[in-house]
């Protein structure tokens, strides 16, 4: 299967479905931080190419989307409606099964409801981090290692230039269930 992590620069996801044996590049505006398969750019870009990838995970910028900012969004409307712009473009690409992941959002209320919620405890990390999945013929991800300890470590980070960066990074038992469920999927 030809998968495309929109909006990836950790590749986290994008080596979880290699790790399962398909073709998986990022793409992401920003280099990637592990060595692999990524284009370095704009995504809109990638998706133009029709029947180019089986599979899209997207990961869009919750910037100006999460509702942990909502208390700035009237400072921001411009950038929002820019961003949920940029969501819908994803949402409606020419690619046969899409995920767009980001945390509890204005998409929600703006464009739709989510498919699922689901939680790192969910998949093997004793942490809290409601993610948001919206789903095109893609099943809900099922639970694989539901775990004690309920800790918000992503919200607790501590302040630092790239703050943003690490509380974006998929967690692995997430990508790795991912790559298991949504990997099988017949084309």
């Amino acid at each position: 299967m030809r998968v495309l992590v929109a909006c990836e620069f950790s590749g986290v996801v994008r080596d979880a479905f290699i790790a399962h044996g398909h073709d998986a590049v990022s793409c992401d505006l920003l280099p990637t931080e592990k060595p692999g398969p990524h284009i370095q750019g704009d995504v809109l870009d990638v998706i133009d190419f029709p029947h180019e990838f089986d599979l899209m995970i997207a990961h869009p910028p919750c910037t100006h989307l999460a509702v942990s900012g909502a208390r700035w969004f009237k400072d921001k409307r411009e950038e929002q409606e820019m961003a949920l712009n940029f969501v819908r473009l994803l949402m409606d690409a020419d690619i046969p099964r899409i995920a767009v992941e980001n945390p509890v959002s204005v998409i929600s209320s703006r464009i739709r409801k989510p498919d699922q919620i689901i939680q790192p405890w969910q998949f093997g990390h004793g942490e809290v981090k409601a993610t948001c999945l919206w789903l095109k013929n893609l099943p809900p991800l099922k639970p694989t290692d539901i775990v004690e300890g309920r800790e918000a470590r992503v919200h607790l980070m501590p302040p630092s230039k790239d703050r943003w960066k690490r509380r974006s990074v998929t967690y692995r038992g997430i990508a790795n269930a991912m790559a298991s469920q949504w990997g099988e999927i017949g084309i």
